[in-house]
């Protein structure tokens, strides 16, 4: 559900690429065949006929006929389903047993957390077709001992996989809480661990159908998987592979069908794989029914945002219900505490919200064009992101100018040296001493404000429409902060870009922004513009914020001003006003019922209920 109780389907950026067709067509032409396949051609498959034993192809027999003089293309029609099922059972053999091991150490103590993992390792490091061919030989000649061997090949794949992922949820807050009221493990796993994993693990489950297939067919072309009278394409494989100088065309059929399958399978789970690994889930809603319809969209806006939420599993909504918009030339500030939603706000203009996040919104338009309908290529020459850490957003393996000029060959397609010139053209645009020489260092070797710097000239190597600056100066001092703010004010001033700059300094934010955004607990309680900021503020969480900046007057023998209290966690938000348990002026209606946005003066909206 969106954040304002309408259902909204599912959109994922999935781009469908020859590889992606081929690939689904495929799939969709041997399920139709795992189908239909013994119904039509069985019969035929199973047929003797004493006068055609051993033939080359003809026009009866098109990929000819075994040493019982059946027909092998009907033969390989019909093998189809069970070649299939076979590799269905190994793959899901391989998938419970990988995410069985791979979700353990999460919930084991430490002991039993170490000796699993370490299981893993060495299973790991064992070389899969000698795993699945011992496996095989320990169960059993036939089906079933090549579906266990394929099937103990995959799962340790699995279990690192599911490992990795199980590592960063079983870190978390409500894993920690869980444990701590007692919670029992096998909940703890199958409640909190695996649901915040499963979409990563199916689409690798499709992935590994296609080796799972190859492996099949592999082992019983060796003689250790299917036996007479049952077969599947590796063993019609075995069976004409003693034929193939003389009649090539038996073994060609069977070949062809493994080989297809297996690509199938294959491009479409990376087809998936990457359109998930791009995109993080995004809900719309519906349009509105009369009398509900979202305001027409400002054509002068660069962005436009209404509704927007994010949600985590377990009830977690940081960001709720937030809507703003920025006009090109403009900064707009977006203050408040830690823990507020500002960061992850920034995260879900730009795409960038953590798996397993939710995206929701009624509106969310940059330059124009809906954020869901842009390109990679497109979204990232519209806008551009600076972080808190330039160190971490820039390779410390690569230099500085080869960075920013990637920004221009992989996002416009310019040739390498005019990307070069480019990038140091823009170091220096931003007041980089030496730009060429600053060009040829790597990032440990600026100084943090060098840093920041060419982080906003990467921004810069396209022609952004909306800078985000996330917390840009707070590892900086006093001097190079000004530096930097003073930077990027002339930079959307003199690109005509707008720019969303997110701090909790509300000190700082007056300084450089032309509009201010004030949230709370995932909400925005009051928006004004930033030269009221000091005198104007309305809500008493703005004023409380404004408060607790010292300044030269402030009494030194008196304790700093601060804010009574904590900021709830996101997924415990009440119906209320979020600030209420922490205010002064708060009422009854305050803690039942949450205000809305509404206009309070000349350019500036208040959601509070004690605000006249």
């Amino acid at each position: 559900m969106t954040q304002s109780g309408r259902p909204g389907p599912r959109v994922k950026s999935v781009r469908w690429s020859a590889p992606a067709v081929a690939g689904a067509v495929i799939v969709g032409l041997m399920a139709v065949l795992a189908v239909v396949g013994p119904m039509v051609w069985g019969a035929a498959a199973d047929r003797i006929d004493a006068a055609a034993i051993l033939q080359g192809a003809s026009s009866e027999h098109p990929l000819g006929t075994d040493n019982l003089g059946r027909d092998l293309l009907a033969r390989v029609l019909v093998a189809g389903r069970y070649s299939l099922l076979l590799a269905l059972a190994a793959t899901l053999i391989g998938a419970f047993a990988g995410v069985v091991l791979g979700t353990l150490p999460s919930v084991l103590p430490a002991r039993g957390a170490r000796l699993v993992t370490g299981t893993v390792n060495a299973l790991v490091a064992f070389p899969g077709l000698l795993l699945a061919m011992f496996t095989a030989v320990v169960a059993g000649l036939g089906a079933r001992g090549a579906v266990l061997g394929i099937g103990a090949a995959i799962a340790p794949g699995f279990a690192r996989l599911t490992q990795t992922l199980a590592a960063t949820v079983a870190g978390s807050d409500y894993v920690a809480a869980a444990r701590m009221l007692g919670v029992p493990r096998r909940r703890i796993l199958t409640r909190h661990v695996l649901p915040n994993i499963a979409e990563p693990l199916i689409l690798n489950l499709a992935q590994s159908l296609g080796g799972a297939l190859l492996g099949l067919a592999g082992m019983s072309f060796l003689g250790l998987g299917v036996q007479p009278p049952d077969f599947d394409w590796g063993r019609l494989l075995f069976d004409g592979f003693p034929r193939i100088y003389v009649t090539p065309e038996v073994a060609l059929g069977p070949a062809a069908a493994i080989a297809l399958a297996g690509i199938g399978f294959n491009l479409l789970g990376d087809a998936l794989a990457r359109a998930a690994a791009r995109t993080p889930a995004v809900r719309r809603p519906p349009a509105a029914p009369p009398g509900e319809a979202a305001g027409e969209p400002d054509a002068g806006a660069v962005l436009e945002v209404e509704d927007l939420t994010v949600t985590f599993p377990g009830g977690a909504t940081p960001v709720r219900g937030l809507s703003l918009s920025v006009a090109p030339g403009e900064i707009v500030g977006l203050v408040g505490e830690s823990g507020s939603g500002k960061s992850l706000t920034a995260a879900a203009i730009g795409g960038l919200v953590p798996y397993p996040g939710t995206v929701g919104y009624a509106r969310l338009r940059l330059a124009g064009q809906d954020v869901a309908t842009m390109t990679g290529k497109e979204l990232g020459t519209a806008l551009a992101m600076v972080f808190q850490d330039p160190l971490a957003a820039l390779n410390p393996a690569l230099k500085v100018g080869g960075q920013l000029a990637e920004v221009a060959v992989v996002h416009e397609g310019t040739g390498r040296a005019e990307a070069r010139r480019r990038a140091v053209a823009r170091l220096g645009q931003v007041h980089l001493p030496d730009p060429e020489a600053r060009s040829r260092q790597h990032p440990h070797e600026l100084s943090g404000g060098m840093r920041q710097r060419a982080v906003i000239a990467m921004g810069l190597m396209g022609t952004p429409r909306l800078i985000v600056a996330d917390e840009p100066t707070t590892a900086l001092d006093v001097t190079v902060q000004r530096q930097i703010l003073r930077l990027l004010r002339e930079v959307v001033d003199g690109s005509g870009a707008a720019g969303l700059f997110i701090s909790h300094d509300i000190a700082v934010v007056g300084e450089l922004c032309d509009r201010v955004v004030v949230m709370y607990a995932g909400r925005v309680v009051e928006e004004l513009p930033a030269d009221r900021l000091a005198e104007g503020a309305a809500h008493p969480y703005t004023r409380a914020l404004i408060a607790s900046l010292p300044d030269l007057d402030t009494d030194r023998s008196r304790p700093l001003a601060g804010i009574p209290g904590v900021q709830p966690a996101p997924a415990q938000v009440g119906p209320g006003c979020a600030f209420a348990p922490r205010c002064a002026l708060a009422s009854e209606r305050c803690s039942a019922e949450r205000p809305e946005l509404v206009a309070h003066g000349p350019a500036q909206r208040v959601a509070c209920w004690e605000v006249s």
